[in-house]
């Protein structure tokens, strides 16, 4: 976590990320992808579709 506050302190994540967006978030994509495959997301999303309420 301390690498990562000083990425943000000294502005290397923001230049990174900006790039990630110049590029077309080739990573950033990637990861949202690995990410909506785990089990828990899958889940996650059965159960929302069971909650009216959250519908607008």
């Amino acid at each position: 976590m301390k690498t990562i506050l000083e990425e943000v302190q000294n502005k290397t994540f923001a230049q990174e990320w900006i790039e990630e967006n110049k590029t077309g978030k080739e990573n950033y994509n990637r990861m949202m992808d690995e990410d909506q495959s785990q089990q828990i997301e899958k889940v996650g999303k059965e159960l929302r579709e069971r909650m009216s309420w959250l519908k607008n």
